[in-house]
């Protein structure tokens, strides 16, 4: 168990892209997102056009299945569908016990950007909130 542990460990960080970019299709993307090579080694999940209609049960299985060896050393790239992002995030935070990665882009700096998330982190309830938020 502790080999496959260190194996694990070691494994080159990836930043999943969730979704094919806009324009994937056509050989002509709307983004360029090489930027986010910096943080590991690119790998797209779902096509340009997936969507949850109904049942969103198919797309669960399909992102665990392709998130299955998520760890802390990983990113999450948001792109797409809102619905399938929260689905990716919750699944990732359920893999990583309640912490996962993500790259935010800044429009003004034209750079991605790591954030960590640890939605099981303990805080004082009576830290400063944040201007223009209850």
């Amino acid at each position: 168990m502790s080999d496959y542990t260190e194996i694990k460990k070691d494994k080159e960080p990836m930043v999943y892209v969730l979704q094919e970019l806009p324009g994937t299709n056509t050989g002509r993307p709307k983004y360029n997102i090489m930027g986010a090579l910096k943080y590991g080694k690119l790998k797209v999940l779902l096509k340009e056009n997936t969507q949850i209609v109904l049942s969103p049960g198919p797309i669960v299985f399909e992102l665990r299945r392709l998130l299955k060896d998520y760890n802390s050393n990983d990113y999450l790239l948001l792109s797409g569908d809102p619905a399938i992002i929260g689905l990716a995030c919750a699944i990732a935070s359920d893999i990583n016990h309640g912490r996962f990665n993500l790259l935010k882009w800044d429009r003004q700096e034209k750079v991605y950007y790591p954030l960590e998330i640890d939605l099981y982190e303990k805080g004082k309830m009576e830290e400063p909130q944040l201007k223009g938020y209850n």
